[in-house]
């Protein structure tokens, strides 16, 4: 809610109490961010005088006299926090500033699409016609949603990027936005793919002072998590499959995300699964160093699936969309009357076809599991997990067919365990045969190689290797299609092809007729004969890779991990188990008497 200033404030003679960790919280930042804004935490009106010491009170009159000791006039005051009782607003504007209330929850709730909106046009209108004065902004200690907002103006209004914005912050007020969901945010605003921001900087010792987790940063009691997700508008499943419908209701939608999340321990926003890293040079070394599973790499597209309960399986993507395939069944392995339940997945869908007559079969590959019947086996190894799926999920959906409790020919998709095998070169170069390849109803890209004894880890993994050969290589681009003109040269269209957190383009591709619908899109391209072709649009995905991931792909292209160099390095230095993981000798024969 916004509103302007006028008639004071109305908390009575008893303000409350002061808001937790404000009291050495640091008063305002160092330095004008961009040369326009300030950002402070809130000041507290002398009503609080017998709560607070006076070194450390802070109240609206002590911030201007500061400013005009630095002779900085401020011509606009934004209040960011969600209640009234810190001070009176006429005393803001008898020093003849306009105040302007925008309420923000904060607690791990980022401003809104319609805030971060109204903040910037009215900072952006402020500063056409009053380019001499500055913007004082402030939430109740000045850090999150002041540095969400302000950052914002940059991105939206002055084409930063989001890095520069959230760093020009922090340079400003140490040690800057501090909160995860806040920097994931700014990600998703600027058009970065969220899980490749950067980790929160340390809390400041200030703000450890207690736990105060049923309490918002205003000091107002709160019930349960209150982060808020960015959902997509117009979700949409895997193409070719029927029967599965995305959740639009948001008590629900939200309901199914936190589920899936507190499932994962994922304390953050978002898609939790876990993310293997592209195989390099470097990292080639782990399957030196630790034992390994693999498996090809389908090009499929990745969900987790969440059972529920009967009529209740959800499937989640990586834009954190969420899917019900109510004709979709699993079965207790004890009792196969009753429905599966409490347990989450990971795998992707393919669509395999039969090279005979051509008919398309939707499958769903479970590759690892998270929790199954109320179980909690991420810490498991991937050994152990991996064999439950089998025990505790195939087995007895497949005695359930068997039986005709389910009939499988009314359900969307199949469901079945991905195969995997041990990291070895008899293995890994059968998995690049013609021949596996030939035997596959639908198209591998590459390998992945799972650690073997490790836990199921949320987010990325730097352990989880994903290697694709080096015609594959490829980097999810935002297209953009633009007409060029130069002197001497005819207007022509071009495509400009953009990552996240890189403001200018990366690259360019040569413009057809197929592009021109893929405007503002997420396509998938691959480099080949010195130019980016495009390969597929990302309908998965609403995000660019990142400028890094970028690079380590032109990385890969120019030094790639090529088919040779994988295979001789798991010949020569793969991890060898030790002879108490490998199976026993056959006993000895009885001599004949």
């Amino acid at each position: 809610m916004m509103s302007g200033g006028g008639g004071g404030d109305r908390f009575g003679p008893e303000p409350g109490p002061i808001p937790p960790r404000w009291l050495h919280c640091p008063r305002k930042s160092t330095l004008l961010i961009g040369g326009k804004f300030l950002a402070f935490k809130t000041p507290l009106s002398s009503k609080f005088d017998d709560q607070v010491s006076p070194e450390h009170r802070f109240s609206p009159a002590m911030l201007f006299s500061s400013m005009k000791s630095y002779k900085v006039k401020i011509g606009l005051w934004i209040d960011l926090t969600n209640t009234t009782r810190f001070y009176d607003t006429q005393d803001i504007e008898k020093e003849g500033a306009r105040y302007v209330k925008l309420k923000c929850r904060g607690h791990g709730e980022c401003p809104n699409q319609d805030q971060v909106n109204a903040f910037s046009d009215i900072c952006d209108k402020f500063i056409r016609k009053n380019p001499l004065e500055i913007i004082a902004v402030h939430c109740t200690h000045g850090f999150n949603r002041t540095g969400f907002l302000i950052s914002s103006y940059f991105i939206i209004k002055e084409d930063w990027g989001v890095d520069l914005a959230i760093n020009m912050f922090a340079k400003a007020r140490e040690p800057g936005i501090y909160k995860e969901d806040y920097i994931r945010g700014l990600y998703e605003l600027s058009g970065d793919d969220p899980n490749e921001a950067p980790p929160p900087p340390q809390l400041p010792d200030w703000c450890k002072e207690f736990d105060d987790s049923t309490l918002d940063d205003d000091g107002n009691n709160v019930r349960g998590n209150k982060r808020q997700e960015r959902n997509k508008k117009d979700p949409a499943f895997m193409e070719g499959i029927s029967g599965v419908t995305p959740v639009t209701q948001k008590e629900k939608l939200a309901e199914i995300q936190r589920k899936i999340q507190e499932m994962c321990g994922w304390t953050s926003t978002g898609f939790p699964g876990c993310q293997p890293v592209s195989m390099d040079l470097d990292n080639l070394t782990s399957l030196r160093d630790n034992p390994y599973k693999v498996s090809w790499k389908a090009d499929g597209t990745r969900y987790m699936m969440l059972i529920a309960g009967r009529r209740e399986i959800y499937l989640a993507d990586r834009d954190y969309s969420i899917f019900q395939a109510p004709e979709v069944e699993f079965r207790q392995k004890h009792n196969l009357i009753v429905h599966l339940s409490d347990t989450l997945v990971d795998g992707e869908m393919v669509i395999d076809t039969d090279p005979t007559s051509g008919t398309k079969y939707p499958r769903y590959l479970i590759y690892d599991a998270v929790r199954i019947s109320g179980r909690d086996i991420m810490n498991d190894t991937f050994h152990m997990r991996y064999e439950r799926i089998m025990t505790d999920i195939i087995s007895p959906r497949n005695a359930a067919i068997e039986k005709s409790i389910l009939n499988k020919q009314k359900e969307p998709f199949g469901v079945r365990r991905k195969d995997f095998w041990d990291a070895n070169i008899h293995y890994t170069h059968k998995l690049l045969s013609p021949s596996f390849k030939s035997k596959l109803c639908h198209e591998p890209d590459g390998l992945i190689f799972q650690p073997e004894s490790d836990p199921y880890v949320p987010g990325k993994c730097d352990l989880a290797l994903k290697w694709k050969p080096a015609s594959h290589n490829s980097v999810d681009f935002r297209l953009k299609v633009v007409k060029k003109s130069g002197v001497g040269m005819l207007t022509k269209n071009v495509g400009e092809l953009y990552v996240g957190g890189f403001d200018p383009p990366f690259a360019e591709m040569k413009f057809t007729k197929l592009l021109k619908d893929y405007h503002n899109k997420i396509i998938e391209c691959k480099f080949e004969k010195g130019q980016w072709l495009f390969m597929r649009e990302r309908t998965d995905k609403s995000f660019p890779n990142s400028y890094n991931t970028a690079l380590a792909v032109c990385n890969s292209i120019k030094n790639p991990v090529t088919e040779e160099i994988l295979l001789k390095f798991i010949n020569d230095q793969g991890y060898k188990k030790p002879d108490r993981d490998l199976m026993p000798p056959p006993p000895a024969k009885k001599p004949r008497t």
